[in-house]
């Protein structure tokens, strides 16, 4: 049971949750009636599965780096205690699963898409953004953003405009939220030697970007309404739940040393989580009010 633990965690399992979670809520958008459950099981399970396989290649190119952070040291690829081959062979097991059950019980533009995400992911952002530039999580969060077109895309063999705003969504959502951890990490990011922005910019810096990015996306979190994708429900949550993460950004910012800042930066962090699933869920209530 411990070996399969730290298999487990290869899979990044809280990360992995909230990207499939976005990814049934996009099933569940598809369509003015509930979706067939079929279709939503065997989507959930594929897309799960290949996004634990990102998570994991994400491990073993990572796994000197995170040993250097106290955040990961104890990942079982950073301490040695899954071997690269392990690793490697894990992440092709569940990935080629991933993609088998997309294929043969979804639809194929859903196993493309998720590889996609997949090559997206664990390639281009981990071996090639992540250690070059520190815009890395801005240019990297368009594969992290994939999953609610990826759930359209499983009961609508299609992904029209409304799905690609699901997906802005999230894509304006993650510099906010990944800084957020960034600034009060900042000396494990150090240790690292990964270019993240409060390492080559300063903290001052990266403060002002979480605030400006969270205007963006605040603005951004009103198109569902603005194209009358949604009705008042969500109108309402989206603002609510804005005016919050817009009070801490605005705090982080009016900070008056680094020190308070880190600590509403983690508060800022641990909330942005709540407010992306908060978000999605209120979208899913009113997308049922609203078309009744």
């Amino acid at each position: 049971m411990n070996k399969l633990a730290q298999y487990y965690a290869l899979t990044k399992p809280r990360v992995t949750q909230l990207a499939v979670f976005c990814a049934v809520i996009g099933m569940f958008l598809a369509t003015p009636g509930l979706p067939p459950w079929q279709i939503v099981i065997a989507a959930t399970i594929g897309i799960w599965l290949l996004a634990g396989a990102a998570f994991a290649v994400n491990c073993l190119v990572e796994r000197e780096i995170d040993a250097r952070m106290a955040r990961t040291a104890r990942r079982p690829s950073a301490s040695g205690e899954l071997s690269v081959t392990q690793t490697l062979v894990f992440s092709s097991l569940i990935g080629g699963a991933g993609m088998f059950v997309l294929f043969s019980f979804v639809n194929a533009l859903t196993m493309w898409l998720t590889f996609a995400t997949f090559v997206g992911y664990a390639i281009l952002y981990t071996i090639v953004l992540k250690p070059m530039t520190p815009q890395n999580i801005v240019i990297g969060g368009a594969a992290g953003a994939m999953p609610p077109a990826l759930g359209w895309a499983a009961i609508a063999n299609d992904v029209p405009a409304q799905a690609w705003i699901l997906v802005l969504i999230i894509f304006v959502w993650t510099p906010p939220h990944f800084w957020a951890l960034a600034l009060y990490r900042t000396e494990d990011f150090k240790r690292s030697g990964l270019p993240m922005l409060p390492v080559t910019h300063g903290a001052q810096y990266t403060r002002l970007q979480i605030l400006l990015y969270t205007i963006v996306l605040i603005a951004t979190t009103l198109l569902p309404f603005a194209i009358r994708m949604s009705g008042w429900i969500y109108l309402i949550s989206a603002i609510l739940l804005g005016a919050w993460f817009l009070k801490l950004a605005l705090q982080i910012w009016r900070a008056p040393n680094d020190q308070q800042a880190d600590l509403i930066a983690r508060r800022t962090f641990r909330y942005s989580i709540i407010y992306l699933s908060l978000l999605f869920a209120a979208l899913l209530v009113d997308h049922y009010i609203f078309i009744a």
